[in-house]
């Protein structure tokens, strides 16, 4: 069987892209692959010409056409139909590759033998055949796809796969790519990222990297509807819509089937801080903005109090709550942790959502949008985008380098749209916050809780390493937003203590699959390496 079946179909290319996309091919270090070209009635003579001559060239290149136009993904199905690869190799008609594309995409195959899906790095060519705009992708993000076709070039297939899913389908015409490894991860075992740049994407006028939703805009309408079908097949709780001011991403609202309980859990100390030139208790500001925007209706807040919280104190939640509120008094030196298992088990919810007392909720439906998540039968942790007082970035994920865990774009805008608008789609993290974090009460349970061995710091980033250690991922929502006021109830210091613990717990050495090793890592605000216009990085 072949290794490798390159699918491209084809429609009026320019001559010098055409031969340019097929050299890219013939050029290839591995030689286990065939190219299967379908013409989809171009009306330019030199489209049959290249392609007849290049068939003739080489007994790989196998050629059809179609009598009439019949659109991308009928000439891709066909094919698709001509195939015999143990994978296929997704390759548009004015794009090439890296002349070692195959070879190393073989190469990754073979160490991870149940891969049914491998997607690569890419960057554009201009006009000019200049090459710019590397994408330096995370490593798999299922809830970024759920929002934004990251994945997108190279694509690679397992074709069986493909034929069990159906192949393309018509009717999501302009992002049938994307319905079609949407269908496929749904099933996959593995998926691989290669993080390398392997495919050069041409900015034409008429192709979506030049043209943008201006020339093709059926595209993004059939993405939102790709997407939509991916939610209904899967069970997830949301309605699609397409952004209509950020071309190629797409927000998702909450649909939930029913209300479950949610309990907010809040450990304070009764502290208080200047907010807004204004002396405020910081617990009564969180729990005042929660009952005040909340739109969620089954919700219970638990508040883990210090012995020391005066009475007065006290009965201001119980005016603010009502019967939402449970207390529960905890001595001793402040241990987050500790604390936040304590309101665990006084709480009744089937999710618990840890909330720092310095936090104020200004996103109405937060908990509809955690929800979401949560209650995502592979999603174990669900962070939010948090700012501070300032309106710049506190919180938009975690991620480890070489010095450890850390927020990214911190003290950015709050508005930041961060590399390919990352901060503005659902992203996949190792780690979120636990300022404000949403779990469900079994996988609390299930993982043992928070560390009372980290009771001031990391006790959150070692939480969401263990739901990763159950097959669980953790995941950051860009529509819920909060305000926290940050180093109000914890110490900032981190001891030499709490390092060790966490390394001795998980490694020293925590290659983050979702920073790509091409980012700069002096920084944690996605800082891609300095490439000339050959693509060639310095």
């Amino acid at each position: 069987m072949t290794r490798f079946s390159i699918v491209t179909p084809v429609y009026n290319p320019p001559a010098d892209v055409l031969r340019a996309m097929l050299r890219s091919v013939h050029e290839q270090g591995f030689s286990d692959w065939e190219h299967c070209l379908v013409d989809d009635g171009s009306t330019e003579a030199h489209v049959r010409q290249i392609l007849d001559a290049a068939a003739a060239a080489d007994p790989r290149v196998h050629v059809a056409y179609r009598a009439e136009n019949g659109g991308i993904v009928a000439a891709s199905n066909d094919a698709l139909a001509m195939a015999t690869g143990e994978f296929v190799v997704l390759l548009d008609n004015d794009d090439e590759l890296e002349p070692d594309a195959l070879e190393v995409v073989d190469r990754a195959l073979a160490a991870t033998p149940d891969a049914d899906y491998l997607y690569t790095d890419e960057d554009k060519i201009d006009e000019r055949g200049h090459r710019a705009f590397a994408f330096y992708k995370p490593g798999w993000s299922p809830e970024r796809l759920r929002t934004q076709m990251y994945t997108c070039h190279l694509s690679v297939l397992r074709r069986s796969l493909v034929d069990e899913v159906g192949g393309f389908r018509a009717e999501f015409n302009g992002s049938q790519d994307w319905d079609l490894v949407l269908r496929v991860t749904e099933r996959a075992r593995e998926v691989v990222h290669v993080p390398r740049v392997l495919y050069h994407w041409r900015m034409l006028a008429t192709s979506a990297a030049g043209g943008g939703e201006a020339a093709k805009p059926w595209a993004y309408e059939a993405g939102t509807r790709a997407i939509q079908a991916h939610c209904d097949r899967t069970g997830f709780e949301a309605v699609v819509e397409h952004d209509t001011s950020n071309p190629g991403i797409y927000l998702l609202e909450p649909r939930l089937r029913d209300a479950p309980l949610v309990s907010i859990v809040i450990p304070t100390a009764g502290q208080r801080r200047e907010v807004r030139l204004e002396q405020v208790l910081l617990v009564e500001r969180c729990v005042e903005s929660i009952v005040a925007v909340t739109t969620y209706h089954n919700y219970e807040i638990v508040c883990v109090v210090d012995d020391a919280v005066p009475q007065q104190l006290i009965d201001t939640l119980r005016r603010l709550a009502g019967d939402r509120l449970t207390l529960v008094t905890c001595g001793g030196p402040f241990n987050f942790s500790e604390r936040i298992n304590a309101g665990v088990l006084r709480a009744a919810g089937e999710h618990v959502l840890l909330l720092n007392d310095d936090m104020e909720i200004t996103t109405p439906d937060w908990l509809e949008r955690l929800l979401m998540y949560s209650r995502s039968p592979g999603i174990g942790a669900v962070g939010a985008k948090l700012l501070y007082g300032d309106g710049t970035l506190q919180h938009a994920g975690v991620i480890f380098d070489d010095v450890g865990p850390g927020h990214i774009y911190r003290t950015y805008a709050g508005d930041h749209g961060g590399y390919f608008n990352m901060l503005k789609v659902a992203n996949n993290f190792q780690a979120v916050t636990g300022a404000c974090l949403m779990t469900r009460r079994a996988v609390f349970d299930e993982v043992g809780g928070l560390s009372t061995l980290l009771p001031l710091n990391f006790n959150d980033i070692d939480y969401c390493l263990k739901v990763r250690q159950v097959g669980l991922r953790a995941v950051v929502d860009p529509g819920t937003t909060l305000v926290h006021y940050e180093s109000s109830s914890r110490s900032t210091v981190v001891t030499e203590n709490e390092v060790l613990l966490l390394q001795r717990r998980h490694g020293r050495a925590m290659p983050d699959p979702y920073y790509n090793p091409s980012f700069l890592q002096a920084s944690r605000n996605y800082v891609p390496p300095v490439m000339l216009v050959d693509g060639t990085i310095i």
